[in-house]
């Protein structure tokens, strides 16, 4: 059986699990054994998505299981992103509902921490009883999915902050992704969501002026009111020889940025 939801394609045996971890062949069907199982849960400010422009001073529900369908090196969550599912707490849709409900001033639920796209099922059965309850739905993604079940889950979806790690195919091969995939999620997520993008600068991966041009020129060229955020790396996971980014270079990006975008961000500075 062939998986659809990324662009891996994954081909799967009887039983076998694709590179996600978390999609398995089972009886002829592809499913996410990672479904409702929830290893982190948290109330955090809108701003840590980050989703600076979107309800900001608020409070949203935030929610992550296992699995990721990239392999990077660099992963800030690695620990629940690049493992096998776990048995964890079970939390079907409606009871996620009930959760963000019960939450004070709670304005809805982002699905983040690990990749939540390779949990599309999860997803799309949660999100409308949100969205019916007056909730928001917030996703955090790598943005690697296939424009099919992207356009079926922007049905449902409030707002996304996505990554765009760097500004090459080379590096999106090097850590498991592809780079066109990323960019087509960005141009049709803008047209039916708000969106904010995030790099992460990583020294000696895509921490040049030009790589950021580059980034800041394509963003404007699909919207230049895109939120975007310039990251610092801290050392973690397979990178941890890898010094942090550098507070002034971080600085300078988003002066460069600024020229291009109107809301340009830096993060963990």
């Amino acid at each position: 059986m062939k998986c659809n939801i990324c662009p891996h394609f994954c081909e799967l045996n009887e039983g076998q699990a694709g590179l996600c971890k978390t999609r398995i062949c089972v009886n002829n069907e592809i499913i996410c054994a990672n479904y409702g199982l929830i290893s982190s849960i948290a109330v955090d400010p809108i701003e840590k998505k980050p989703l600076y422009r979107f309800h900001p001073g608020s409070s949203i529900l935030s929610v992550g299981s296992y699995g990721c369908n990239m392999s990077c090196s660099f992963c800030q969550n690695s620990g629940i992103s690049q493992c096998t599912p776990k048995t964890g707490d079970y939390i079907p849709p409606q009871a996620l509902v009930e959760i963000a409900l019960s939450v004070p001033d709670n304005i809805g639920v982002a699905f983040t921490y690990n990749e939540p796209l390779v949990s599309c099922e999860y997803l799309t059965d949660c999100a409308p009883l949100l969205q019916k309850a007056g909730l928001k739905v917030v996703l955090v993604t790598n943005g690697l999915i296939n424009e099919q079940p992207l356009r079926k889950l922007l049905l449902y979806i409030d707002a996304m902050n996505i990554d765009l790690k760097a500004f090459s195919e080379s590096f999106y091969k090097k850590h498991g992704g592809d780079f066109e995939t990323v960019k087509n999620t960005i141009k049709i997520a803008n047209e039916a969501c708000h969106i904010e993008v995030t790099t992460l600068v990583i020294p000696g991966e895509n921490d040049t002026e030009e790589e950021i041009t580059a980034i800041a020129k394509w963003l404007a060229s699909v919207n230049k009111n895109i939120p975007y955020h310039i990251s610092r790396f801290f050392p973690n996971y397979k990178y941890t020889n890898v010094p942090a980014s550098d507070v002034a270079e971080i600085y300078e990006f988003a002066k460069i940025a600024r020229k291009y975008l109107n809301y340009v961000y830096t993060g963990n500075c």
